[in-house]
C-alpha cells in the first residue's frame, strides 16, 4: 500500500530537480502523476517513464492552468493534490533590479502559485477533498541580501499558503509549504545545468564547500529531503496540519554559530 494509492497530483517545475524527485517519489507511493513544466523534452520522457501525464504549463499563465486541468480530467477524471513547485531565481541587489526582472520572478513565483491555487483547488474540493503543497523557501521567512525578488515572492506564498488553508479548510483541503534552504539542484548548484563543462567540478566543490560552512548540518540539503517532506504534507500523516510553512535547510535559519 503506497501513502497516495488512487490519488492524482499535479506537480509543477516537474521535469527536473526538485519536481522530478517528488514526481518520482508520489509515483512510487502510487499516484497517478500529472508533471507539468516548459521544459516538454524532459518532462515527456519523465512522465513516460513514470507511467503519468506530461502537460506543458507555463505557471504564469491562466490559460495554460485551464488547459492543464482540462488534461488532467480528461485522462484520470479528477484531482486530489497539486504541488505548486515551479519557480525561478534571479540575483541582483535591489537598487540594480530592473523592473521587467522584478515582475518575471513575481510573474512565475507568486502569481504562479495562486493561479495554480485558483485553478485546482475547486477540481481538489469537486473530488471531495486533498491537499495543496506551495514551494516557499528559507527566504519566505528571513532575508536574503542579493535575491530580493526572490525573497519577496516567497514571503508572499508563505501568507497565500495560509489564506488559502482558512478558505479552503470547509471544503476538506489542507494547505501548507516547504520552506527549503540551499538543495541540490541547478538552482543552487548552477553547473548541473552543463555537467560538462570543463569548470562544472569547480563549481560543484565551491558550492559543496560553501554549505559545509554556513549549514549547521555541513551540507547542501538534497531534493529527495524535500520531495519527502511534501509526500507527508500531501499524504494522511499531516492530516491535521493546515496553513503551516514547514523549513527544511539542515538547520541554516536556527542562527549563526561562533564556535
Amino acid at each position: 500500500m503506497g501513502k497516495l494509492d488512487g490519488r492524482v497530483v499535479v506537480i509543477t517545475g516537474a521535469a527536473r530537480g526538485q519536481g522530478e524527485q517528488e514526481a518520482r517519489l508520489f509515483a512510487a507511493e502510487g499516484a497517478k502523476v500529472v508533471l507539468g513544466d516548459v521544459l516538454d523534452d524532459q518532462g515527456e520522457a519523465l512522465a513516460k517513464e513514470l507511467g503519468g501525464l506530461y502537460v506543458h504549463l507555463d505557471v504564469s499563465q491562466e490559460a495554460e492552468w485551464q488547459s492543464a486541468v482540462a488534461a488532467a480530467k480528461s485522462a484520470y477524471g479528477r484531482i486530489d493534490g497539486l504541488v505548486n513547485n515551479a519557480g525561478i531565481l534571479r540575483f541582483n541587489e535591489l537598487v540594480s533590479t530592473p523592473l521587467e526582472e522584478f515582475q518575471q520572478v513575481l510573474q512565475v513565483n507568486q502569481v504562479g502559485v495562486f493561479l495554480g491555487i485558483k485553478t485546482v483547488a475547486p477540481e481538489i474540493a469537486e473530488a471531495g477533498g486533498g491537499t495543496i503543497v506551495n514551494t516557499a523557501s528559507y527566504a519566505g521567512v528571513t532575508g536574503m541580501a542579493g535575491v530580493g525578488a526572490y525573497t519577496a515572492t516567497k514571503h508572499a506564498i508563505v501568507g497565500l499558503t495560509r489564506v488559502a488553508a482558512l478558505e479552503l479548510a470547509a471544503k476538506n483541503i489542507r494547505v501548507n509549504a516547504v520552506c527549503p534552504g540551499a538543495i541540490d539542484t541547478a538552482m543552487s548548484n548552477p553547473a548541473q545545468l552543463d555537467p560538462g563543462a570543463a569548470n562544472a567540478e569547480e563549481i560543484s566543490a565551491a558550492v559543496d564547500e560553501l554549505y559545509r560552512k554556513v549549514v549547521p548540518l555541513g551540507r547542501i540539503g538534497q531534493p529527495e529531503e524535500v520531495a519527502r517532506l511534501a509526500l507527508f504534507l500531501s499524504s494522511e500523516d499531516s492530516s491535521y496540519i493546515t496553513g503551516q510553512p514547514f523549513v527544511i535547510d539542515g538547520g541554516w535559519l536556527a542562527g549563526v554559530s561562533i564556535i
